[in-house]
């Protein structure tokens, strides 16, 4: 997801819609904050000129058009989501922009030399189903990688909270958890992707976990994240306006240092 539109929904739709403004923002703070962590781990499993990748839940842009200035002009980039708005933006040369819901339809194709999901499976209502067709997907000594979050091992987005600025941001985290949660997230999933990759008959399996403890796109983040499910919180009796007002006030200001939740690498290879 690159924090993609395959978050959690239910009949109300996603609740982080990539057809909302702030969606481009969301788009922007996350890779700041979490590209430099994937292309490390790209990196070390060894892509190359010629590779067949698939970016799953793209999201925005960022990671796509990073694999195909690797895999050069005779790679291939595959770019599905269920709202392409944003990933289409990369579309053309090696990268190819598809339409696809990873956890109901069908792998587009098969024989990927790496594939990639990040912070999209824990928002998957058939989690199963989509790790299933990301690893049937591979070719035979090709690597998955999967990043995931685990709010459950770290719930709180203000780790010092020494007063009351920092007591309402984790009021409103947790509110959005059990919003999250209400749709069918699994809070617990980064935790257990080394294990489901190994169940899958991945080897070679390794994971490591990554979250920063205050940046100023935290707070990019947090601002846009909260505009975007405010009218949730209050329906949900979560928050008051007078709360969320306040709590956007301190994101504003800086001073609260914010973090998120840990995000954990995991990858495996194709036997």
């Amino acid at each position: 997801m690159t924090h993609s539109a395959q978050e959690s929904r239910d009949d109300g739709g996603y609740l982080l819609d990539n057809a909302q403004s702030e969606a481009g923002i969301r788009f922007d703070a996350l890779s700041e904050l979490f590209d430099p962590t994937t292309f490390r781990h790209i990196e070390a499993l060894g892509i190359a000129s010629g590779w067949r990748c698939w970016e799953v839940g793209a999201g925005g842009p960022s990671v796509v058009t990073w694999l195909a200035d690797r895999v050069g002009p005779t790679g291939q980039v595959l770019a599905s989501d269920i709202d392409t708005s944003w990933a289409s933006r990369a579309a053309g040369g090696v990268i190819e922009v598809l339409h696809h819901d990873v956890g109901r339809d069908e792998p587009p194709v098969s024989g990927f030399d790496f594939v990639h999901a990040r912070l999209v499976l824990v928002h998957v209502a058939d989690r199963e189903r989509a790790l299933r067709a990301m690893v049937g997907a591979l070719r035979p000594g090709g690597w998955l990688l999967v990043e995931d979050a685990d709010p459950a091992s770290q719930p709180l987005i203000c780790l010092d909270e020494y007063g009351p600025e920092q007591a309402l941001a984790n009021k409103l985290r947790t509110g959005f958890r059990s919003l999250l949660a209400a749709r069918g997230a699994d809070l617990a999933y980064g935790r257990k992707v080394p294990r489901l990759l190994r169940e899958a008959g991945l080897t070679d399996v390794t994971a490591d976990a990554y979250f920063p403890i205050t940046s100023a796109a935290c707070d990019v983040l947090e601002a846009a994240t909260v505009r975007q499910v405010r009218d949730r919180l209050i329906a949900a009796g979560l928050a008051t306006d007078e709360e969320i007002d306040r709590h956007l006030a301190s994101v504003t200001s800086g001073r609260l240092d914010l973090t998120t939740s840990p995000m954990i690498s995991a990858w495996g290879r194709r036997p």
